[in-house]
């Protein structure tokens, strides 16, 4: 008789199973999905309750055929994917493709790959949930819904290739409003006044005008700051009143996923999919020097809070035993959920405290050390006892009608701040030290300063905040919010510069056409309150079909009223409010094969067409056209003068034959930019280096000759030969570990040396493997 066979989600779970339980049952792995809606159709019957066609994926067909090879003769079949969701419907499509009479199926849910985790999953097998299946089934129509029937749409009315998603919309919504709040912001003046302070004894401080009269200081102009100092030129500063106070802080619940991506952009420069997925590698196993892999963390795709009462205690256990009994708390400090259907899994913790990060570290890379070591830091603190901090503010009065404020704090007793601390953006400078002052105590001015400050826009979203924004709002779920984030930049709709998104031309062309014609679907809380509805299905309280069938029936309508209306930007174009220069007529936005430019309404009157630029205001610009009917060089094809003009995509040769000889030529090659002023180093060659961009954006150097000369580099070259080898040229480099430097591009060399000038690094693209149901090319 066959072992029993339980089958996971990822093969790397193998191992750890294997180590555990090999010896009684069989392990296989579905690696993934194995059955999904089909690729070429929509796959969903509205008018039979939204019945969905599912067919084997493709290339799953040797994994199905090796399920199938391994479960024969089993009578018993554990579906153990990953306990969500997603996990849930995975469960399901295996046991439909190896039902067999007198089969027996058992869902179990393994929260943690250790032996303690993966006996109690085995010991409280379940029977597979169908309203959580439902939950993801109705989240995967609405996806395909939205996808399958929009993303058409704007192959129609802008280009091919383009995509929208339920949720992807809504972000770059997001994006493309604040980028909007941005542009139209007015800065207003306002000033600040300090006062630098001396008290009989050290320190001397620095202190804030924080009230004129009794009422807040508001200093908006210069006037009014030189009509303050006037006033205080002869004052005297006396302190008026001192409050003191000690405050407790509790620390903050171990991480959600949510909160672990933010936390792990924010301190260890992270993105959220590679937060993502080195999460996924210490839930799934690492090799500890225990005889196989172990899991490391508890299962990373969590809302919840809540933690397992032995867990709390090995806590306390290890902080009494390694900090002190005055830092571990009587009892477990529990944190409860909100909401109840998030309290299927525990919060992210480690599987064991007692693996502390040093001593495991040996077996960790780079990548997972940091990311145990905040995950487990967390945890730990979350169970210590409270922080205590003295706080001491000093009101010092001037001139009667002016009061100034400085506060300093220091800590009493450290609590879980010795462990993991929650302000990353307090500094020594931010925390002054005050001397001992009494009421009345007369101070010496040493100086006061008036500074004149501009209030500031609202930032741009960077990939923690759009992760906090989401989170807000209740837009997607935390498993889903790395693969949105890529999803939008790999369409273009948005870019990462220095860390923080902006949306792009295309960006804000599709986001406008969506929004004028999909009001509804791209509402905030709309697709929040569709959150809730799924949360409802989960817990048996809605029906999926209801709620299908209320969404598709507003959806249809609007979707084909868009289908008569929405602006074609192939043909219309977008609006600028700019005339032409040549016939007076409007000027739109079209977008073609190649990207974006203006042309004339008057077509094909009038054919004039342009780029263009938009200012930090957004107002759009006509780039004038470069024509210089100077020869540059022969044809190579008829053998007439070439000369420079400028098209939509940049400087390029053309042949004077026209139209007879069609022949052009790029200059400088496709998306040329500034010349470095370095000489091109092949030989003979009188070309110059230029900073050039491919066609994905990405930016490299090559010669101006181009294509007569091929030189290309990655790399910035440097006129500077190799002291070791003698290549003509160095190039700069950078990493987190030395900086910037220079380096040999000869491979077999190894010359590097320090760089003195600097040069600024290239933003990396990060992706991501899962993401909502959106169509392309």
């Amino acid at each position: 008789m066959a072992k029993p066979l339980i089958i996971v989600e990822s093969p790397t779970k193998i191992k750890t199973l294997t180590k555990y339980i090999g010896k009684d049952y069989n392990v296989a792995a579905s690696a993934g999905h194995i059955r999904d809606l089909p690729v070429k159709n929509l796959g969903i019957d509205v008018e039979d309750n939204f019945k969905a066609e599912y067919v084997n994926i493709t290339n799953k067909a040797k994994v199905i055929a090796t399920l199938k090879k391994i479960a024969k003769g089993a009578d018993e079949v554990y579906l153990a994917p990953d306990p969500d969701r997603e996990g849930e419907a995975i469960a399901f499509h295996i046991m439909d493709i190896l039902k067999k009479k007198g089969r027996v199926f058992h869902r179990v849910l393994i929260h943690e790959l250790t032996k303690k985790g993966i006996t109690e999953a085995l010991e409280n097998q379940l029977i597979p949930d169908a309203d959580k299946y439902d939950a993801q089934q109705a989240r995967r129509k609405l996806d395909r819904l939205v996808g399958y029937q929009i993303s058409p749409l704007l192959w129609q009315k802008v280009q091919r290739g383009l995509s929208a998603g339920r949720v992807q919309s809504v972000t770059v919504k997001i994006i493309c409003d604040r980028e909007r709040e941005i542009r139209i912001f007015d800065p207003e003046e306002y000033w600040t006044i300090t006062a630098d302070l001396l008290a009989q004894d050290p320190p001397a401080f620095n202190a804030a005008l924080v009230k004129i009269n009794d009422k807040k200081a508001k200093v908006t102009n210069e006037k009014q700051a030189k009509d303050i100092l006037a006033d205080l030129e002869n004052a005297s500063f006396v302190v008026d009143q001192i409050k003191k106070k000690t405050i407790k802080r509790n620390p903050q619940p171990p991480f959600i996923t949510s909160k672990l991506q933010q936390d792990a952009i924010n301190r260890l420069r992270f993105s959220a999919k590679k937060t993502m997925v080195v999460a996924q590698q210490l839930y799934e196993g690492v090799n500890i020097g225990t005889d196989g892999p172990e899991g490391l963390i508890t299962y990373m795709r969590t809302d919840s809070i809540r933690i397992a009462p032995e867990a709390a205690n090995e806590a306390l256990e290890l902080i009494a035993r390694d900090y002190g009994k005055e830092y571990a708390l009587d009892q477990p400090r529990v944190f409860k959920n909100k909401n109840k259907v998030q309290d299927a899994h525990e919060a992210i913790r480690p599987t064991s405290v007692f693996n502390t990060p040093q001593k495991i570290a040996s077996f960790l890379n780079e990548d997972q050390f940091k990311l145990y070591d905040l995950i487990w830091k967390r945890f730990v603190a979350s169970q210590m006892t409270q922080s205590q901090i003295d706080q001491k503010s000093i009101m010092i009065k001037a001139a009667d009608a002016y009061i100034f404020s400085v506060s300093g704090s220091t800590v009493r007793f450290p609590g879980f701040m010795a462990l993991y601390t929650t302000d990353e953006k307090t500094t020594d400078k931010d925390i002054q030290a005050l001397p001992m002052v009494e009421e009345g105590t007369q101070l010496e001015t040493k100086k006061i300063t008036p500074l004149q400050h501009f209030t500031k826009p609202p930032p741009r979203f960077s990939e923690a905040s759009l992760v906090k924004e989401l989170e807000k709002n209740g837009i997607g779920r935390p498993s889903t919010y790395a693969s949105i984030l890529s999803v939008i930049r790999d369409k273009g709709y948005v870019d990462l510069e220095k860390r923080y998104f902006i949306p792009s031309e295309l960006g804000f062309i599709v986001n406008d056409l969506l929004v004028a014609s999909f009001p509804t679907l791209l509402d905030i809380s709309f697709t929040a309150q569709m959150e809730n509805n799924l949360d409802d299905v989960e817990s048996g309280k809605l029906n999926e079909v209801e709620l299908l069938t209320a969404f598709y029936d507003g959806f249809k309508k609007t979707l084909d009223d868009a289908s008569e209306n929405m602006i074609s930007v192939k043909g219309v174009g977008v609006p600028t409010g700019i005339q032409c220069p040549l016939c007076g007529k409007d000027v739109n936005i079209k977008i073609g094969k190649n990207g974006h430019f203006l042309a004339c309404t008057g077509y094909p009157e009038c054919s004039f067409t342009s780029n263009y630029t938009r200012d930090e205001r957004g107002v759009i610009s006509i780039v004038e056209k470069f024509e210089d009917d100077t020869p540059v060089k022969d044809c190579p094809k008829c053998k007439k003068p070439m000369i420079q003009k400028e098209g939509r995509f940049g400087l390029f040769l053309a042949c004077t034959g026209y139209p007879e000889c069609k022949h052009t030529e790029s200059v400088g090659g496709e998306n040329s930019g500034k010349d470095t002023g370095v000489k091109c180093f092949e030989p003979g060659c009188e070309g110059t280096i230029v900073e050039k961009k491919s066609k994905r954006g990405k930016v490299f150097y090559g010669c101006s000759k181009y294509p007569d000369c091929g030189f290309a580099s990655w790399d910035k070259p440097v006129d500077k030969r190799c002291p070791e080898c003698g290549s003509v040229f160095l190039v700069e480099k950078e990493n987190k570990r030395e900086g910037k430097f220079l380096k040999c591009p000869n491979k077999e060399c190894k010359h590097k040396e320090k760089m003195i000038q600097d040069t600024k690094p290239e933003d990396t693209k990060s992706e991501d493997t899962k993401s909502e149901d959106t169509t392309s090319e």
